[in-house]
C-alpha cells in the first residue's frame, strides 16, 4: 500500500528528513543514552542554537523543553500570574487556556469572538493591572490568524504586562518579533513535522524575573517545572525530568535542515501553498471559507465548510492516500481542515488540490 500523505492539523506529516534522522538516531543509540549525559546535552544545545538562529530569538531568551504546549499553559499560569490574566479567545484552544485560568482560581478576563472571527483587539479593553496577556498566533481549530501588528500595538499600550504567544501551528512560518513578547511556546507535531510529545517554551528575562518575584511574595509557582528550576537545569543543557531525548535530537536536526533550506524560502512556499488553497475553496461549488475575512485566514490551516457530511469527503480522499482533518468540536462532519506545513511541498499541495477537485 502506498504511503498516505497527512494534511491533518496535528499530528501531521513528518518532516521529509525525519526518516533519515531516525536511522541516524538508532545508529547513535539516542534512545538509550542517559538524559544527563554529555551526548544528550549536545543535542539540547544544538536544538536551542538552531531555533534561535531560525526564528531570530534574542540571545538572552531561554529555551526550555517540556511535554507539550498544553502543559505550558499551566506552567505559565503557575509562574507568571498571581491574580489576573487576559485572554484573546477565538477558538477551542485559545478558549481552553482561559478555562485553565478559571480552574486555577484566578481572575481572568477575555475578549471573545464567534468562531471564525477575530476578537476585538483594542488594547484599551485590557485592564491595567493585568499580569499576563495570552494570544494565539494561529487558532488551529478555526484557521483564524491573529494579526502581528495588533500584538505589537498591545505591547505598546501595555509595556509592563507580560505577553504570552501560542505559536503551535504558526512557528517558524510566521516572522514573529520575539522582543515584543515574553513567553512563546509550541508543540513540535505541527509546523516542525515531528512526533508528538515535546513542547518548546521560549521565555524572556522579564518572565523569569516575574516567577522569582511571585515566589518571593510567598506564592506557589509549582515544583520541578517552576521557572527557576527550569532555568537552573537549562543552563546546564538539561531538563528537569527524564527528557524526550529522541525528539530533542530530531528537533535539532530538522531545525538545522530548515536553516539550510532558508527560512525565507520556507515562508515564500507557505504563501504559494496558502494561495492555492484559498483559490480552491473560493472556486469550489461545495466548499466555503469558514474565515470570511481574507486578511485573517491562516497560511498554515485552511478551514472550509462543506456541503453535506464532511466525514464522507474525508473518507473518499483517504482512500486515495490524502488524509485531511475534520472540523473541530461542534464543527465535526461540517468542515474540512487542511494543514499546510513546511514539510508539505508545493507539488504535494498542487496534487491535493487536483484530487479534491476530482473527488468532491
Amino acid at each position: 500500500m502506498p504511503k498516505k500523505i497527512f494534511f491533518t492539523p496535528g499530528p501531521s506529516a513528518l518532516y521529509f528528513t525525519v526518516e533519515e534522522h531516525l536511522k541516524q538516531a538508532s545508529r547513535a543509540q539516542v534512545m538509550e543514552i542517559n538524559h544527563r549525559s554529555s551526548q544528550a546535552e549536545g543535542y539540547y544545545a544544538e536544538a536551542v542554537n538552531n531555533l534561535k538562529d531560525l526564528m531570530d530569538i534574542p540571545d538572552d531568551y531561554q529555551v526550555f523543553f517540556l511535554s507539550s504546549a498544553t502543559e505550558i499553559w499551566e506552567r505559565q499560569l503557575q509562574n507568571l500570574v498571581i491574580e489576573k490574566s487576559f485572554h484573546y479567545c477565538m477558538g477551542a484552544f485559545s478558549n481552553r487556556f482561559y478555562d485553565f485560568a478559571v480552574k486555577w482560581g484566578l481572575k481572568p478576563e477575555k475578549s471573545e469572538s464567534t468562531f471564525g472571527e477575530l476578537p476585538d483587539t483594542n488594547p484599551n479593553l485590557i485592564p491595567k493591572d493585568t499580569e499576563l496577556i495570552t494570544i494565539a498566533l494561529n487558532e488551529t481549530s478555526t484557521g483564524v490568524s491573529f494579526p502581528q501588528e495588533d500584538i505589537y500595538n498591545i505591547r505598546k499600550s501595555h509595556p509592563d504586562t507580560l505577553i504570552a504567544v501560542d505559536g503551535v501551528s504558526a512557528l517558524p512560518v510566521l516572522d514573529l518579533d520575539f522582543t515584543q513578547v515574553d513567553s512563546v511556546y509550541f508543540s513540535v507535531q505541527k509546523c516542525f513535522g515531528l512526533p508528538a510529545g515535546l513542547g518548546v517554551w521560549i521565555v524572556s528575562p522579564r518572565a523569569i524575573k516575574k516567577a522569582a518575584e511571585k515566589l518571593a511574595l510567598g506564592h506557589s509557582i509549582g515544583s520541578y517545572q517552576a521557572l527557576p528550576n527550569l532555568l537552573k537545569n537549562g543552563l546546564k543543557l538539561q531538563t528537569t525530568f527524564t527528557a524526550n531525548v529522541l525528539n530533542i535530537f530530531l528537533l535539532a536536526k530538522v531545525s538545522r535542515d530548515m536553516l539550510e533550506k532558508g527560512i525565507d524560502v520556507i515562508r515564500r512556499e507557505s504563501d504559494y501553498k496558502a494561495a492555492l488553497l484559498n483559490h480552491l475553496v473560493e472556486n469550489h461549488p461545495k466548499l466555503e471559507h469558514f474565515v470570511s475575512d481574507r486578511k485573517l485566514r491562516s497560511r498554515m490551516i485552511t478551514v472550509a465548510n462543506t456541503t453535506g457530511d464532511s466525514s464522507k469527503i474525508l473518507e473518499s480522499l483517504a482512500q486515495k492516500g490524502f488524509v485531511l482533518g475534520n472540523g473541530y468540536g461542534a464543527y465535526k462532519n461540517k468542515q474540512i481542515r487542511i494543514a499546510s506545513f513546511p514539510t508539505h511541498s508545493k507539488e504535494q499541495m498542487e496534487l491535493l488540490v487536483d484530487v479534491i477537485n476530482a473527488t468532491i
